[in-house]
């Protein structure tokens, strides 16, 4: 039984990977967004936030910041800023996963959206008290918007691609620690 568990695991943690890597080629490749076009979302965020909001026990640290710093380096950002500021909201999600768990989606929407937000800030405060050259406000904060409005589409498609949900009251993980 605690082999199938942890056999889960490492499948969710492949599936993930499988995503976030498909995800990034996509924006890697030149799809016609011309200069002056909006911005899409960042599904990647969606899909992190999602699953910590469901099942952070898939998504351990090392995986995020592997995951988050090929991006990073792959999109020409400072290496690591984002992949830290993103790592900060899940684990603020994640050491609230008992009062998650309890969280109506509204409830859990507004959370994401919130820290989507305060993502944004934080990298934008950075980049601004270093002096670096940054996109306009209003750009970035069409991306986080989109991103919020896409957040429950990706909820739903997890759900249903991989029956991921939040855990029940009194399950276990694959160590028999309570969920």
């Amino acid at each position: 039984m605690v082999d199938l568990l942890r056999s889960q695991v490492w499948t969710f943690r492949a599936a993930f990977l499988g995503i976030a890597l498909a995800l990034l080629f996509l924006r890697l490749l030149p799809l016609g967004a011309g200069a002056g076009a909006w911005p899409g979302p960042d599904i990647l965020l969606c899909v992190i936030f999602a699953w910590a909001m469901r099942r952070p026990d898939y998504l351990p640290v090392w995986l995020l910041a592997l995951v988050l710093l090929l991006e990073d380096i792959l999109l020409m950002r400072p290496p690591g800023l984002w992949t830290a500021v993103v790592i900060i909201a899940v684990e603020f999600i994640r050491s609230r996963v008992a009062l998650t768990r309890e969280l109506t989606f509204l409830v859990e929407w507004a959370l994401v959206a919130a820290l989507m937000l305060g993502c944004l800030l934080a990298y934008r405060l950075v980049f601004t008290l270093s002096f670096l050259p940054q996109s306009g406000f209003g750009f970035a904060l069409m991306q986080v918007l989109w991103s919020i409005l896409c957040y429950p589409l990706v909820v739903g498609l997890s759900r249903l691609a991989f029956d991921l949900r939040k855990p029940a009251t009194g399950e276990v993980d694959s160590y028999g620690r309570r969920l």
